[in-house]
């Protein structure tokens, strides 16, 4: 089983009586939904609908639950949890993690952990497991990054800055990371409506190139004119968020996407359930509009 310790990552730890309730009001992730042994995407929400911080959640047993974060974030993240929990019967707390390792392929080997492996519930078309506490330490980050991008998981920090995106731009609408039929929490409002009303233009795609691709953050543009942004690369492969009608237009008229000098295809994650749009905008729309 091919493996990969992640460094940069960090364990948040919420329980008590009250756990459950207090992340339901305002995390996106429906824990009603939660299944033991499965880690699900979500997001704490400015109240204008974008990504504030990005996490995984599992339950850890008993009323207690654990939120694997960026560790340059977790302390950022268990101050802003705290600023809502007001009277709630819970603690929040850096958990002692020991080694945050993902595995991927044969799970008949993942005897090599010390842990229980938890799924990555991200990965629709793949068997990707994640291990809290494994003393199994190295493995190969390189190809941890490749499987990201192939199967299109975009994550903060590497495809996106916090406070810039929403929810659907992400595409945490498609992997169970946002609970449509849950109720309130915080910036539900506005990605209900995007989800509602269809609107939605930005979306995680993949890019692919005969050359290496340029660094992340590279503008993708069409005739000069901006569609998107470069996010993870591993050679000539790649994860760009992008205005699907954008794309379209230029699919459809013959003209090429580029990256800096380098020309790229743009499609839709296999397991994605989006289309690019069957109409597209004219070219007088500012490309940076907001979707909300």
């Amino acid at each position: 089983m091919p493996f990969a310790q992640l460094k940069d990552r960090a364990l948040v730890s919420v329980s008590g009586p009250d756990a459950e309730g207090f992340l339901q009001n305002i995390l996106t992730t429906d824990l009603d939904a939660l299944a033991a042994g499965e880690a699900k995407p979500g997001a704490l929400l400015t109240p204008q609908g974008k990504i504030l911080f990005d996490f995984l959640i599992s339950r850890a047993g008993g009323n207690s639950f654990r939120l694997e974060c960026r560790a340059d974030i977790s302390g950022d993240f268990m101050r802003r949890l705290t600023l809502y929990k007001l009277r709630a019967k819970v603690e929040i707390a850096e958990a002692d993690q020991g080694l945050v390792t993902v595995a991927w392929g044969d799970e008949s080997t993942a005897s090599q952990f010390d842990s229980n492996g938890i799924a990555d519930a991200r990965f629709l078309d793949a068997a990707v497991s994640r291990f809290y506490g494994a003393t199994t330490a190295g493995g190969d980050p390189a190809a941890w990054h490749a499987l990201r991008i192939a199967h299109g998981i975009a994550e903060s920090g590497s495809d996106y800055q916090l406070g810039e995106a929403f929810p659907h731009d992400v595409l945490l609408d498609e992997i169970a990371g946002v609970g449509f039929r849950k109720g309130c929490y915080v910036g539900q409002e506005v990605v209900s409506r995007m989800q509602h009303r269809g609107t939605a233009r930005r979306r995680v795609l993949i890019v692919s190139a005969e050359r290496p691709l340029p660094a992340p953050g590279t503008e993708l543009t069409v005739a000069g004119r901006p569609v998107g942004t470069l996010g993870s690369t591993a050679g000539t492969t790649g994860l760009a968020i992008a205005r699907i009608d954008r794309v379209k237009a230029a699919l459809d008229s013959g003209q090429s996407i580029m990256a800096d000098d380098v020309t790229v295809s743009l499609t839709i994650p296999a397991w994605a359930k989006f289309t690019f749009p069957l109409e597209t905008v004219g070219p007088q729309e500012s490309v940076g509009a907001e979707e909300a």
